[in-house]
C-alpha cells in the first residue's frame, strides 16, 4: 500500500514522463517540447510509412509505373521532412509561445491565456490535418499527371493515414500538455460545464477517426478491387489482410490512448478518495482535463477543501466546548434545555496568582497559565472528563456528562490526585486548591437559540467551588465531599481519609469532607 501511494504521489498526471507537480518552469518547458516533438514526429513517420506501403503495394490499383515509383520514392520523404519541420518544430514552438506564462516563474495566466492553453492540442491537430490535406492534394495531383488510374488509391491511402495520425497526434498532445493544463485549470476551477466537446462527443469523434474512416476505406478498397478485373484472389486477400491489420493496430492504439485519457483522471480521483477515507484530508488531485473529467477532479478538490474546513470547525468547536459535547451536538439537533444526571464536579483554582501577576511580566504570566491549563486539561481528558469552563485562573470540569460514566466519582478523584501531583512539579511558582463533589446536576444548553453554551448547574457545582477555597489551606491542596468518596471504588476510597465537617457558604447543613490519606 505504501509503494502504491508513493507511485501516485510521484505521478500526479498519470505518467512519470510528465514529471512531478512542483517541477520548475524550465524543466516543464524542456519536458513538453521534447515530448511533443518526439511523439508528433513518430506519429507522422509511421503514418508516412503506412501511406507508402499501402499506396505502392497494398491497395488494388494498376502497377505503378516508373514515374509514379520515382515520385513516391522522392516525394514522400521530401514531404515528410517538410511536414516534420513544420509540424514538430514550428508547431511545438508556436504552442510553447502560447504557453509562455506556464513556463515562466511568477506569471499568472489571464482568462484568455488559460483558454488558449487548453486549446493547444486542438490547434496542433488542426495544423497536422492541414499538412495531411496538403499531402493529399500534392500526391493526387502528381498521380493525375503521371498515372491517373492510381489517383483514387493514392488519395484514399493518404486520407485514411492522415485521419488516424491526426487522432493519435491530438491524444499525444493532450497527454504531453497535462502539466500545463493542470496549471491553467488550477487558476480557474470549474464552476460549470466546460466549453467544447465533452467525453461522449470526443469518444465518438475518435471512433470515427480510428475505426469508422479506416473501415470505410476498407469498403472503398473492396470496390476498387471489383473494378479491376485482373485482380487475383490472392492479391485481394493480401490487400484485405494488410489493410485489416493496419486498421486494427491504429484503431487499437487510438482506443487505448483515448481510454487512458478517460481512465487516468478517474483513477486519480479514486486513489485520492481512498486516502481521504483513511483520514488524509490534505489529499488533492491535479486537474488536467478540460472535459467533465476535469469537473470531477475539480469537484473532488472542492469537496476535500470543504471537509478540511468542516474538520477545522469541528476541532475548533471541540476545543471550546469539549470533544464529547461537540460529538453529541453533531449526532443530533441541538436544543435548549437540560436533563438531570448524577455527575462529579472538579473545581481547581490557583493560589497567589494575583501576587505572581504583579511581580512578573505578562509574557511570564501567560506562560505559567498555559502550563497550568495544560496539566488540568490533560488529566481531565485522560480520565474521560469534560473541561466545561475556564474562569480566569480557575477551571470547572465535570465527569459523567454529557457521556455517561458509571465510575465518574472515581475518575474525578483520580484526576484531582494526579493534577495536584503534576502541578506541584510542573507549576511550582503558585499553589492550587482543588475541590471535588458528587451529586445531581442539570446538564444541558443554556442561553438563547442563536447563542448558547453547554453547562452544568446544581448543588455539586457550588459545593466543589466552595471546597476549592478551603482546599487551599489543606495539605495536598485537595478536599472532596464525602458523597464523592463514598461513590468511588474501594481502591480509590482507600487513598482518602476523613478531614472535617464544614458548613459551606450558602448551605445550612455541614458537609463531611475528605483529604488525601498521605496529605
Amino acid at each position: 500500500m505504501t509503494s502504491r501511494r508513493r507511485r501516485r504521489t510521484r505521478t500526479p498526471f498519470g505518467s512519470r514522463l510528465l514529471g512531478p507537480a512542483d517541477q520548475s518552469p524550465r524543466a516543464l518547458r524542456v519536458r513538453v517540447q521534447l515530448l511533443l516533438t518526439a511523439l508528433l514526429i513518430t506519429a507522422n513517420l509511421v503514418g508516412a510509412g503506412a501511406v507508402f506501403v499501402s499506396s505502392a503495394i497494398v491497395i488494388p490499383a494498376p502497377d505503378a509505373n516508373r514515374g509514379t515509383l520515382l515520385s513516391l520514392a522522392i516525394g514522400v520523404p521530401t514531404y515528410v521532412a517538410f511536414a516534420v519541420v513544420v509540424g514538430a518544430v514550428f508547431g511545438t514552438t508556436t504552442a510553447l509561445r502560447a504557453l509562455r506564462w506556464a513556463t515562466t516563474s511568477g506569471v499568472e495566466p489571464t482568462p484568455r491565456e488559460r483558454v488558449d492553453a487548453l486549446r493547444v492540442p486542438l490547434r496542433l491537430t488542426v495544423m497536422q490535418g492541414w499538412l495531411w490535406l496538403g499531402a493529399v492534394a500534392l500526391f493526387v495531383g502528381l498521380a493525375l499527371v503521371l498515372q491517373p488510374e492510381r489517383a483514387t488509391s493514392t488519395g484514399l491511402s493518404i486520407a485514411v493515414a492522415g485521419s488516424m495520425v491526426c487522432a493519435v497526434s491530438y491524444l499525444f498532445s493532450q497527454f504531453a500538455l497535462r502539466p500545463v493544463a493542470a496549471r491553467a485549470l488550477a487558476a480557474a476551477p470549474f464552476t460549470s460545464r466546460p466549453p467544447g466537446a465533452g467525453v461522449g462527443v470526443r469518444m465518438v469523434i475518435f471512433w470515427v477517426l480510428g475505426t469508422g474512416v479506416p473501415m470505410a476505406s476498407l469498403t472503398v478498397t473492396a470496390l476498387l478491387a471489383l473494378t479491376l478485373r485482373d485482380t487475383s484472389a490472392t492479391r485481394l486477400a493480401v490487400t484485405m489482410l494488410v489493410i485489416g491489420a493496419v486498421v486494427l493496430c491504429f484503431g487499437l492504439l487510438i482506443t487505448v490512448l483515448n481510454a487512458r485519457s478517460v481512465v487516468e483522471p478517474v483513477r486519480s480521483v479514486r486513489d485520492a478518495l481512498l486516502d481521504v477515507e483513511r483520514g488524509d484530508l490534505s489529499r488533492t488531485v491535479a486537474v488536467y482535463d478540460g472535459t467533465e473529467l476535469g469537473q470531477l477532479q475539480s469537484g473532488f478538490n472542492q469537496m476535500v477543501h470543504g471537509l478540511r474546513e468542516r474538520e477545522h470547525l469541528r476541532d475548533l468547536f471541540g476545543r471550546h466546548v469539549g470533544q464529547e459535547v461537540a460529538q453529541a451536538a453533531a449526532a443530533g439537533e441541538v436544543e435548549l434545555g437540560g436533563e438531570e444526571r448524577s455527575a462529579s464536579v472538579l473545581f481547581v483554582d490557583l493560589v497567589g496568582s494575583t501576587t505572581y501577576a504583579t511581580e512578573h511580566s505578562p509574557t511570564e504570566v501567560v506562560a505559567m497559565l498555559n502550563r497550568f491549563f495544560g496539566v488540568v486539561v490533560d488529566e481531565v481528558d485522560r480520565h474521560h472528563g469534560l473541561v466545561n469552563k475556564f474562569i480566569g485562573d480557575a477551571v470547572l470540569a465535570v465527569f459523567g456528562v454529557p457521556i455517561e460514566q458509571p465510575d465518574h466519582a472515581s475518575a474525578a478523584l483520580a484526576a484531582a490526585r494526579e493534577m495536584a501531583r503534576r502541578l506541584a512539579e510542573e507549576v511550582p511558582e503558585v499553589g492550587v486548591g482543588i475541590g471535588v463533589a458528587t451529586g445531581e446536576v442539570v446538564a444541558g444548553n443554556v442561553g438563547h437559540q442563536s447563542r448558547f453554551e453547554y453547562t452544568v448547574i446544581g448543588d455539586a457545582v457550588n459545593s466543589a467551588a466552595r471546597l476549592t477555597d478551603l482546599a487551599k489551606d489543606v495539605p495536598g491542596g485537595i478536599l472532596a465531599a464525602a458523597a464523592a468518596v463514598e461513590a468511588s471504588t474501594d481502591g480509590e476510597r482507600a487513598r482518602w481519609q476523613p478531614d472535617a465537617d464544614v458548613v459551606l457558604r450558602g448551605r445550612a447543613q455541614a458537609t463531611s469532607t475528605y483529604r488525601l490519606a498521605d496529605g
